[in-house]
């Protein structure tokens, strides 16, 4: 069965090399200190084993004298003096009738350290055993056991000295693979924060910047050529979106803003209680527009369209968008009007922009007044109210004038 990782339990890649690094070390030095361990036991058996045969055959060279004279008192003061100063714990001398002749034993003030005593046995199972020699004739042996807590003092020496050695290799060799383990995590890290950046903020504008090692380097380098082509995707896309926009929101024949976005635009307007406060509407519909397109065509009727829609934006300019309903019906947002007379002053100009006649690219020409209605955004609470108003008010004047045919 797979382990399910939730985000707060799942390791980072930095935790998991360091991970990696302490178990790697740990098991190293594991293995390191038990050798040399093993090593060091040994070395030092083979070490002891030799001292103590030493110190034996210096003890019959010792005893040569005491044997022969049978001087059996100051064979033990020998062994004692030699027993003080730690250099073995029993020591026994046997004459040539396989007899003891002296013995002395080492006797701690503090029991006997169990550890010590098995290491002590595990090292010299056996009691080293020198022979006395006088003039070539064996007169004698001695045994000699080394002592329990010098033996466990070198063992626990060696074995401290050996861990603080071990721990210190394996601080050091932490460090070091920590330091060189940044230049890893800090890559991945880089690779990571463009990946998630461009996920999460749709942002294709960021690279993974050059790297050292030769794997991320290609791969950022992948990496950012696939970049490459998505950030021309996403600008082809945007721009495409852009067009279907605006096709959407536009008029295709005199470019001018479509139903559509009059009504959004208007919905705005009237969802702005400071905008709606100074606010207008216009309503333009063409008084002949009809005969025009009887008499001269539909072409030239569009060209009374495209100029129409000119004379519009150049009349309202930014501040006063126009737009195409459809057919020869066109409307107008005033904004910045405080009164209505205000309003009146700009349909009276709006009327006289359109009293020059319009080219019809045909050698002929064409006169084509418009009937103008507004309303006052500020006087209706809805768009319903305001479009109602003004469609009102656009039909009211254009009943009230007589028809103008070129």
């Amino acid at each position: 069965m797979n382990k399910e990782f939730t985000p707060a339990s799942r390791p980072t890649f930095k935790r998991t090399l360091r991970r990696i690094s302490v178990i790697s070390v740990v098991i190293t030095m594991t293995i390191i200190w038990l050798l040399l361990s093993v090593a060091s036991v040994v070395t030092l058996k083979q070490y002891a084993q030799k001292n103590l045969e030493l110190t034996s055959a210096t003890l019959s060279r010792s005893l040569e004298a005491a044997l022969v004279f049978n001087d059996a008192a100051a064979a033990t003061e020998t062994l004692a003096t030699l027993g003080k100063q730690g250099q073995f714990d029993t020591a026994e001398v046997i004459d040539r009738n396989h007899q003891p002749f002296a013995r002395w034993t080492w006797k701690p003030k503090n029991n006997p350290d169990t550890f010590n005593t098995f290491i002590s046995h595990w090292l010299f199972p056996v009691p080293v055993t020198q022979p006395v020699w006088h003039n070539g004739t064996l007169i004698g042996e001695v045994r000699i056991t080394a002592r329990d807590n010098l033996i466990g003092h070198f063992i626990w020496l060696s074995f401290a000295v050996l861990t603080g050695s071990i721990l210190l290799t394996s601080l050091v060799a932490l460090t070091i693979t920590r330091s060189l383990h940044n230049g890893v995590v800090a890559a991945l890290q880089n690779i990571t924060d463009v990946v998630h950046d461009v996920r999460t903020n749709r942002d294709f504008t960021r690279r993974v910047s050059e790297e050292r090692i030769e794997e991320f380097h290609r791969f950022g380098q992948d990496f950012n050529s696939l970049l490459d082509e998505m950030e021309e995707w996403q600008l082809k896309l945007q721009a495409k979106n852009a067009q279907l926009l605006r096709t959407a929101m536009h008029d295709p024949l005199t470019g001018l803003a479509n139903r559509a976005a009059f009504r959004n635009a208007l919905a705005s307007l009237m969802n702005d209680s400071p905008a709606k406060s100074s606010a207008a509407l216009l309503f333009l519909d063409g008084d002949n527009f009809k005969t025009i397109n009887d008499t001269w065509g539909h072409a030239a009727g569009d060209c009374v369209l495209i100029e129409v829609a000119s004379r519009l934006v150049e009349f309202g300019g930014k501040r006063h968008p126009s737009f195409r309903l459809g057919g020869d019906e066109f409307a107008m947002i005033l904004y910045g009007v405080h009164s209505r007379s205000d309003v009146q002053k700009i349909c009276s100009g709006l009327t006289h922009r359109f009293l020059q006649p319009f080219n019809l690219h045909n050698g002929e020409s064409v006169t084509l007044t418009l009937s103008v209605g507004f309303a006052l955004a500020w006087e209706n609470e809805s768009v319903e109210k305001l479009l109602e108003q003004a469609d009102r008010h656009m039909y009211r004047i254009k009943n009230q004038r007589p028809k103008v045919i070129s």
